[in-house]
């Protein structure tokens, strides 16, 4: 008996980890009745089970129609209203169905695409964003709450706002990998800048022209946006209509004037739109009412988009909201009986209705550019800036970035620097290459900027004062500030990361999910059979992989590589059979209720997240030859990776309250997870190399964090710390022979700093060198300073000057950079 049940369970878990189909399951079975001499009833079962089973027309008539009309009594699977199967249906499925599935192939991954700019890409990164960059100050841009004029011209000229627009156009159709870095360069000069370029090369009336215009609306409108001529922006937010745009309140109306001529007639009141207030053509989303059905269909289209010039009377605009003292053209405005021709509706009359199909088609490819490449630049400057002030600033007579209370979070910076690096590059690649991934969209938007917001915390605290002091000389403070923008825009991340990313990636991303409810709302009961089976199958086998993969921490995946990357690809797998076999447990056991279970499917989004996150690393490191300068940059990532699987698995079994399973989960099951784990985290070590490498200039920190506007002009805040790094650094090696000679005894014991003349007499340095160490001395006083301001000056920007108005002009004493 003990040697047929292993058998049996061997079997089992045998079948189920590499998925073998119904009849194999059923042949097994006859071979284990065959062998243990079962008796006739044993046979009987069998035969009745391979009947009812096994043979298709008799389990669809049998078997899956009774069990379709319990479905549709019980309500068991979760309604799909218009918006949201609208949402379904846009953008396509990409390497996120993959670790959805729980058997993800490995070599896929690694073989996906590397994105590489072309030649006119590069040379307009190099040449025009340079230039923008250079004519920026971004100090001023704050104050005087907008870009100069230069910079508007020059980005207008240079076909900054053409983009995404075709070159048969007038545009420049770069590829997402161009936009990307183009905005990630822009972001690491200055925030409003890089906001204003992405606007109107993101969701707005360009990209919906491009791909649902008219050929006359593309030939008038699209070399027009192109030149520059012509400002777009695009409203979709209301009061009462935020995270919820499907309630949105604005309509048009369909009638016909006195000519005969078929109109709109539009109401609105729309916020938060950027370029609003400057905009010469309005992109507005509107719920369309056809009372009269003018167009020959249904009297409620639905929400549409069309797009209107900005002097049309009965626009009010000219409004500005201050969002976190941020200055970019953030506008409210209204349109009170808009008139306008019919054939405004972007693509036409034929298009009325489409509107939140294109908005959402869209953003599935939209969500993984702009803001993630805003966000990625930003990870990458503050290593740049942490790594240089860190060995620039001392304390207790030595740079900070040798204490480990400042290794921990600057490796923290680092390491996700890296990863999403990665993450940027494998997103823009799969765009170029025709993936629309709406899941993806949505992970690179809510993880990118959760990055962000957690990065510049770290580095404010390691540059203390510097950072909070506001002033030319400043940093960090503006980025601070902008964090939560980027966190609230193109779909709040609660939102995103507890309805859309788990939400849509249940239903679009699994294998068989959606085929169930589609097929069961229509009736089809072969294409019902077919799905629901082939659900149960897909568990089986998860559940199996799950079991093994875990109880062989792993080990026992298939891994089509070796090196450092190896075990990191096999417990990848073992995470994946490990998700998607909870993915399925918790939406039979919630079912339509999973919709408000937001904590849960919170975590679950996290757990994906994180998947996707180490597959694209793991596809960097391998794609760039398994550098081994990089390892421990590419360890930090993963091992964080991995941990934060952990903490999210912790949370969706310690939280698993569903009925019959619930104990087994919080119990048993957590219990294993906790001492089963995937990882814990990265070691001290671990995050030791990595500080140590951000403190080291040189070739492998210039191509790690590339990308960014690091200018050579002292006067800029960057390029002043950079010259002070790179002296205080070379300087560092000098000071540690008069700390050497000290230890012998050659040279008496204090400041070496002090000892420089001796340690001349001494032989110990050269003349030279004790200049370096001067300079580099004096480029540290120069670069540790903060900005401060006479009352006249620091009241200059307060309203009427203040409460007491603007002191008097006075001459106060020049201060030189020494003494400031």
């Amino acid at each position: 008996m003990i040697a047929t049940l292993l058998l049996i369970l061997a079997g089992a878990l045998t079948l189920g980890f590499y998925g073998a189909p119904l009849i194999v399951w059923t042949l097994s079975l006859a071979a284990v009745l065959l062998w243990s001499g079962a008796g006739t009833v044993w046979w009987a079962l069998l035969v009745a089970f391979a009947f009812f089973f096994n043979l298709a027309p008799v389990r669809s008539r049998v078997v899956t129609k009774p069990l379709m009309g319990f479905l549709k009594k019980a309500g068991l699977l979760p309604k799909i209203s218009k918006t949201e199967q609208e949402a379904l249906d846009a953008g396509t499925v990409w390497l996120e169905g993959e670790l959805f599935g729980g058997r993800p192939d490995l070599q896929r991954l690694l073989d996906e695409p590397v994105p590489e700019l072309s030649e006119e890409e590069q040379a307009f990164l190099d040449g025009p964003v340079e230039r923008v960059c250079q004519m920026t100050n971004d100090w001023e841009v704050f104050q005087k709450r907008d870009l100069s004029p230069e910079t508007w011209q020059a980005l207008a000229e240079e076909g900054f706002f053409g983009m995404v627009i075709p070159q048969e156009y007038g545009g420049l159709g770069f590829t997402a990998t161009a936009m990307s870095a183009v905005i990630g360069k822009l972001s690491s000069c200055s925030i409003p800048l890089s906001i204003t370029v992405m606007v109107p090369n993101s969701l707005g009336p360009a990209e919906l022209l491009v791909h649902y215009g008219t050929d006359e609306q593309k030939a008038y409108w699209l070399p027009r946006l192109a030149r520059g001529e012509e400002i777009p922006s695009f409203a979709l937010t209301e009061p009462t209509a935020g995270s919820d745009a499907g309630s949105m309140k604005a309509r048009g109306t369909v009638f016909k004037n006195e000519r005969g001529a078929l109109m709109l007639r539009l109401r609105w009141e729309k916020r938060y739109i950027t370029l609003a207030s400057r905009a010469t053509v309005m992109g507005i989303a509107f719920k369309l009412e056809d009372p009269d059905m003018l167009l020959g269909g249904d009297p409620h289209p639905g929400i549409t988009c069309a797009l209107i010039p900005a002097d049309t009377p009965g626009i009010v605009k000219g409004r500005q909201h201050d969002p976190l003292g941020v200055p970019f053209l953030n506008c409210p405005f209204e349109g009170h009986d808009v008139e306008v021709p019919i054939d405004c509706i972007i693509g036409g009359p034929e298009k009325a209705g489409q509107g939140w199909r294109m908005l959402m088609e869209q953003l599935a490819a939209g969500r993984g550019i702009m803001l993630p490449a805003q966000s990625a630049a930003g990870n990458k400057m503050l290593s740049r800036t942490v790594g240089a002030y860190a060995t620039v600033r001392k304390q207790f007579g030595m740079s900070i970035g040798k204490f480990e209370g400042i290794e921990e979070p600057m490796a923290r910076i680092g390491g996700s620097s890296y990863m999403f690096e990665a993450a940027r590059r494998l997103t823009a690649a799969g765009l170029d290459h025709g993936a629309k991934p709406a899941v993806v969209s949505a992970i690179a938007k809510h993880s990118f900027t959760e990055s962000f917001r957690r990065n510049i915390n770290d580095a404010m605290d390691i540059v203390g004062g510097s950072g909070i002091s506001r002033g030319p000389r400043n940093l960090l403070a503006h980025a601070y500030a902008a964090a939560p923008i980027s966190i609230t825009v193109e779909g709040a991340n609660i939102l995103t990361r507890t309805l859309m990313i788990f939400g849509q990636g249940a239903i679009r991303c699994h294998p068989w999910a959606y085929k169930e409810i589609s097929s069961l709302e229509k009736g089809d009961v072969a294409a019902f059979d077919e799905a629901f089976f082939g659900h149960i199958g897909h568990v089986l086998r998860n559940k199996a992989r799950m079991l093994v993969l875990g109880a062989s921490r792993g080990h026992l995946a298939s891994c089509p590589v070796e090196g450092p990357s190896r075990r990191y690809l096999q417990k990848l797998s073992w995470a994946s059979s490990t998700f998607a076999f909870f993915a399925d447990l918790t939406m039979g056991t919630y079912g339509g209720n999973l919709k408000r279970k937001e904590a849960l499917t919170g975590r679950l989004s996290d757990v994906l997240s994180a998947m996707y996150l180490a597959a694209a690393t793991l596809r960097r490191f391998e794609a760039e030859g398994r550098r081994e300068e990089d390892l421990p940059f590419f360890r930090y990532a993963m091992e964080t990776a991995f941990a934060d699987m952990q903490k999210a698995f912790d949370g969706v079994f310690a939280n698993f309250d569903g009925p019959l399973v619930g104990w087994l989960v919080r119990r048993p099951v957590a219990l294993w997870s906790r001492l089963n784990t995937l990882g814990s985290g990265p070691s001290d070590e671990l995050a030791h190399q990595v500080a140590r490498a951000m403190c080291t200039p040189g070739a492998q920190r210039d191509r790690l964090f590339n990308l960014l506007y690091v200018p050579r002009d002292l006067e800029h805040p960057v390029g002043r710390l950079e010259n002070a790094f790179i002296l205080c650094a070379e300087a560092d090696g000098i000071i540690g022979k008069i700390k050497q000679a000290m230890r012998k005894r050659q040279l008496a014991r204090g400041n070496p700093v002090d000892a420089l003349s001796a340690a001349v007499r001494a032989g110990v340095i050269t003349e030279a060198e004790s200049k370096r160490v001067l300079e580099a001395e004096r480029a540290r006083h120069d670069a540790i300073q903060v900005d401060s301001f006479s009352a006249r000056e620091y009241l200059a920007t307060a309203a009427d000057g203040g409460w007491h108005g603007l002191p008097p002009a006075r001459e106060s004493a020049p201060q030189t950079k020494e003494s400031h």
